[in-house]
């Protein structure tokens, strides 16, 4: 990596620092490095730290702040990118009630974002938030999908007490309204609880036939062990949060048989030779894993690494129009992410409209399962 970087209050590098800023486009970004949700912002990071040094064929500077899986971080640090450093685009956060918190900020100085996690949020203050994330919709309704030909009748939900956690439930009773599936208990947890025995007892009592864990990254494993651990011999589910190695690496032999909706970077190997985004994504998992090690691959570091290929689109449009640095070309960019025609990125096509800022589609998700330590993908 080549691209110019800077750093700020993380204390932590990559890359190759290239010397003084003289990029053209300046990029914030804004990532959980620390806190409870480090495993997936760490991996945006490294897949963030694979851009090559121009975006569009213009330099670019990257600034990178550590929101410490905090909200009010998450805010200040928008704040801080786009009045102290003129930022043109905002990437992050990667978890959802930063990215949240950051949306509001990017509203309101009008600025684009480009969310590395599903975020949903109020019409008013999406305008200038746009994701390279599954919707939580697109993905709820494969697993309702799965479940129904599964021959499963009932499920619980038992997932995080916040925005993440809040997007899933209502996205997944939606979807199992639509086929036909019947919740029978719901449950919340904190991200920081390292208990969910109160929880499992209550799901187990109500005998479901499926259990859908709504969490992510390394969190997603203390809320299925503890199921496994009280007897529940049901399905489990997991939902894109948690398509990372961490998820196997914790759970063990506990997770062994679990579905995880996933993206495409998963398992780009499973996919069809003529899948728009098989070559993309095969290419970005082998150099992420020569870059960080064979099995490292994971939905968070894809999403970093499609922000760099959404961007590489829209910025000609853009600076045909202002100049980097300026309100004008703020609003450039986001009428350019709102045209765009089809953006094959590592995990499907993106089509942003003024009214869709998610753009991905059925072809953008698959579902794994977990044999024998590894990921595998299950048939349709």
């Amino acid at each position: 990596m080549k691209t110019t970087l800077t750093i700020l209050a993380t204390g932590v590098l990559f890359g190759t620092v290239a010397a003084p800023a003289l990029a053209d486009i300046t990029v914030g970004v804004s990532l959980p490095l620390t806190g409870p949700a480090s495993g997936l912002g760490i991996p945006t990071r490294n897949g963030i730290s694979l851009w090559p040094e121009t975006i569009g064929g213009e330099k670019v500077k990257l600034i990178i702040l550590d929101d410490a899986s905090d909200s009010t971080q998450s805010s200040k640090n928008g704040r801080r990118l786009i009045t102290d450093e003129a930022v043109d685009v905002i990437v992050g956060s990667t978890a959802t009630p930063a990215s949240a918190a950051l949306a509001e900020v990017a509203s309101e100085l009008k600025t684009p974002q480009i969310s590395t996690s599903p975020v949903e949020l109020p019409e008013a203050k999406g305008e200038w938030t746009f994701r390279v994330a599954q919707s939580t919709q697109l993905m709820a309704n494969a697993v309702a999908e799965h479940m129904k030909r599964a021959g499963i009748k009932t499920y619980a939900y038992l997932g995080y007490s916040d925005a993440y956690g809040e997007s899933w439930f209502k996205a997944m009773t939606a979807a199992a309204n639509q086929a036909g599936l019947q919740s029978v208990a719901t449950e919340r947890f904190a991200r920081a609880d390292t208990t969910v025995t109160a929880q499992a007892l209550k799901i187990m009592a109500a005998r479901p036939d499926a259990v859908l864990l709504g969490a992510s990254g390394s969190g997603a494993a203390m809320p299925h062990k503890a199921m496994i651990e009280r007897g529940y011999k049901g399905k489990i589910y997991q939902t894109h949060g948690a398509a990372s190695r961490d998820l196997i690496r914790i759970g063990g032999k506990d997770v062994e048989g679990s579905f995880v909706v996933a993206g495409l970077a998963i398992m780009p190997e499973g996919l069809p030779n003529e899948h728009p985004s098989k070559k993309l994504a095969t290419e970005f998992v082998d150099r992420y894993e020569k870059q960080f090690g064979a099995g490292t691959r994971n939905q968070f570091a894809s999403h970093g690494y499609d922000a760099y290929l959404v961007l590489n689109q829209v910025v000609p449009q853009a600076l045909k129009k202002a100049k980097p640095g300026t309100p004008e070309f703020r609003a450039a960019l986001k009428e350019a992410l709102e045209s765009t025609k089809g953006i094959p990125i590592t995990q499907g096509v993106i089509r942003f409209t003024p009214k869709d800022h998610f753009g991905l589609e059925d072809n953008a998700r698959v579902m794994l399962t977990v044999q024998n330590g590894n990921w595998k993908p299950v048939a349709p």
